[in-house]
């Protein structure tokens, strides 16, 4: 299968501006990502997808692809599908699946791509993927930047919020899942969700995968054995550099 990988990046992040340039021991975000998600054999091609001539720039200039979005989209996951067109266009490839991997997760690693990618292959009624994760602090679990999944019996998703769900979980010991934003789509389905309607709880959550979820269709949530932490503050930056540091003296 062919399948490529898109990072959607912006510089005006509400919570974090510039946040895809801002340096890791010493080298931008985006960088480490862009590194990171090309070590990962399974995939055909990486690019960054972005709005920005600032990451634009940045990407080319250490070897990378880069491609000019609107700066019109609400949802990364339609940023990705205008990218998906203009790639397909360039290399004259039809790809079989688009692998977002949002701009905000420095500590993703080959393994997680390839982790995810495990039911695109080997089902074809699965259309669209995401990593999950566990809360391991009350200080994540309560933080409105993270987003929180439960999951059915087969671990498709029932519902993603911003706040704590589900309620009482200590009590009931009941497992608190993370979403953790490496998300492959089937092409064609890529395509479709961008001409769905955008519904009421994704604007209201600010979650892409909630408008899969109200239009009836079905998102395959994947346990991931890695360690992930996106970048929402500059407290983040830090913590996540403090990891990059102390794994690199292991």
């Amino acid at each position: 299968m062919k399948h490529l990988a898109l990072i959607p990046a912006r510089m005006g992040s509400s919570r974090f501006p510039g946040k895809p340039l801002a340096p890791i021991a010493g080298k931008p975000m985006i960088g480490h990502i862009v590194e990171r998600v090309s070590a990962c054999r399974l995939l055909t091609h990486t690019a960054v997808a972005t709005p920005d001539e600032e990451i634009a720039e940045y990407v080319r200039s250490i070897g990378a692809s880069a491609v000019m979005t609107s700066h019109s989209h609400v949802r990364a996951s339609d940023r990705c599908a205008e990218a998906l067109a203009i790639l397909e266009e360039e290399h004259g490839i039809r790809y079989d699946s688009v692998v977002m991997v949002q701009g905000d997760e420095p500590l993703v690693t080959a393994g997680m791509i390839e982790e995810a990618l495990v039911p695109i292959e080997a089902d074809s009624s699965v259309e669209v993927v995401n990593l999950l994760g566990t809360f391991t602090t009350e200080e994540e679990f309560e933080s409105p930047h993270s987003i929180k999944v439960v999951v059915d019996s087969v671990s498709d998703a029932l519902y993603f919020s911003r706040r704590p769900i589900p309620t009482g979980a200590p009590d009931a010991k009941v497992p608190r899942y993370k979403q953790v934003c490496i998300i492959p789509f089937r092409r064609d389905f890529l395509i479709e969700y961008t001409n769905l309607t955008p519904t009421p709880l994704e604007i209201a959550e600010s979650i892409d995968m909630l408008r899969v979820l109200e239009h009836g269709r079905k998102v395959r949530m994947v346990p991931t054995a890695y360690e992930s932490h996106p970048v929402d503050t500059e407290e983040d930056l830090a913590r996540v550099e403090q990891m990059m540091t102390a794994a690199r003296k292991r």
